[in-house]
């Protein structure tokens, strides 16, 4: 077994191990749903009560509650009396007659999932409606939620791009960190990272309020946000992203020097730590019967991914394009073991996630979660066979490729290869992408 390989396994086997060590998540159940209302929805009443109750099907925090009137108006939210962390009271308007509507939305304080609905009311003899009130929205805008759909593909992304290009750099290619190509790629993918987790942090925002693309750009939504549980996370990893910035800082600087260095090395891999940990805690590995074994699943995941990603990006676009003999006899074998272990802990993680969060074959068969995961599945065994195809050009047509000095034709289909499998790993994310906003339907 080489370093590499022996390194990888000995990252793949500790990164849980320090997961669970830093505290794992605590058990939660699937998205925060409405379980009863007070007086109940469609009820017919002499006039208007004083107040509205809500019990949802777990403990919720004021701050993530929201109830609206149809014309927008916010309506104050404070608990019941006599009532448990799970209910919550709602001051109504005064009305004379006809119909009373409201829309509540609640934030599910563990991946930030809005649920939402409208409850109506009629008050003495009906009034008749205008139509105005029935399309009143009750669901988040399709805009922001494809905006936010979009920010975190970008985040899945430029991690991938980030944490993958710094193990290839570290594990594979030292002389890499003085390379433009690289050094290029891991800027852009901080870049990316810190503008998507910003970007999320409104949008997200937005999408739990019910609100539009314009209120994703407002103050105030931000600073509602972050004093949520998904807030404190989002702003954890924008701070992580922050440092993140130190760590690339140091090796632009420092080159293949500081690469080699054990301080930097260990700097490099708290950052990376915090980033995949705060990103995979606004997903849903903590829903289910085992939210533990779930967190460690999607960690060694997200790390898998990571490292099969990035280093990906960084041969097709930094090191293919030099067609150095001895690189390629190096880096190149080198990458197809690394990636071979990444895609045991990502297929092995996958298995276990895919049980946690659907919980069922029914719910894989019948759900729009469990559809967009089979997609999903889909599109990998794609991917998976493009990086057989890759694997077998490194087995047999390598040694040819290093003894022309790289000739370009003999590494064409390498490339082209290479470029087929990168392809389908953004559809991937993709599909990624839409599952973390998906109600797993459990």
């Amino acid at each position: 077994m080489t370093t590499t390989v022996r390194r990888a396994l000995l990252l793949l086997v500790l990164t849980p191990i320090l997961y669970v060590l830093a505290g794992a998540p605590q058990a939660a159940s699937a998205h925060t749903e409405l379980v009863s209302s007070s007086p109940k929805d469609g009820a017919e009443l002499k006039k208007v009560p004083g107040h509205l109750t809500l019990t949802f099907d777990e403990a919720v925090d004021l701050a993530d509650v929201r109830v609206l009137t149809m014309g927008g108006d916010r309506l104050p939210v404070s608990r019941t009396p006599d009532g448990g962390a799970d209910a919550v009271r709602v001051a109504l308007p005064a009305r004379e007659h006809g119909e009373l509507a409201v829309m509540w939305s609640v934030v599910d304080a563990e991946d930030g999932h809005a649920s939402s609905g409208r409850i109506s009311l009629t008050i003495g003899a009906p009034a008749a409606s205008t139509g105005a009130e029935e399309a009143a929205t009750t669901a988040p805008s399709p805009s922001v939620h494809k905006a936010l759909v979009a920010a975190r593909w970008a985040g899945y992304l430029a991690l991938a791009l980030f944490v993958g290009g710094l193990a290839f750099v570290v594990l594979l290619w030292p002389r890499g960190a003085d390379e433009p190509r690289s050094r290029g790629l891991l800027v852009l993918a901080w870049a990316v990272g810190l503008s998507a987790t910003v970007a999320s942090i409104g949008l997200q925002g937005a999408y739990g309020t019910l609100g539009g693309l314009r209120d994703a750009l407002r103050p105030v939504t931000y600073a509602d946000l972050l004093a949520t549980e998904p807030g404190v996370v989002l702003a954890a990893r924008a701070l992580l992203w922050v440092l993140a910035a130190v760590v690339l800082g140091a090796l632009l600087q420092g080159g293949a020097r500081t690469s080699r260095s054990p301080g930097w090395r260990v700097g490099a891999l708290a950052v990376t730590f915090g980033l995949l940990r705060t990103t995979g805690m606004t997903g849903h590995s903590s829903e289910g019967a085992e939210p533990t074994w779930g967190a460690v699943a999607d960690f060694v995941h997200l790390l898998g991914a990571s490292l099969w990603i990035g280093g990906l990006a960084v041969l097709a676009l930094a090191v293919l394009p030099r067609r150095r003999a001895r690189e390629l006899a190096v880096v190149v074998p080198g990458y197809s073991r690394l990636a071979a272990v990444s895609v045991t802990g990502i297929v092995g993680a996958g298995l276990v996630l895919a049980w946690q969060v659907v919980g069922s074959y029914d719910a894989l068969l019948h759900t729009s979660y469990g559809h967009l995961l089979l997609l999903k599945t889909g599109v990998l065994g794609a991917v998976l066979l493009a990086a057989f195809a890759s694997r077998q050009w490194v087995r047999t047509r390598l040694d040819l490729a290093v003894l022309l000095r790289g000739d370009a034709a003999t590494v064409r289909p390498f490339g082209y290869s290479v470029a087929v499998e990168t392809g389908l790993v953004l559809v991937v994310l993709a599909v990624t992408s839409l599952l973390v906003t998906a109600d797993p339907g459990r």
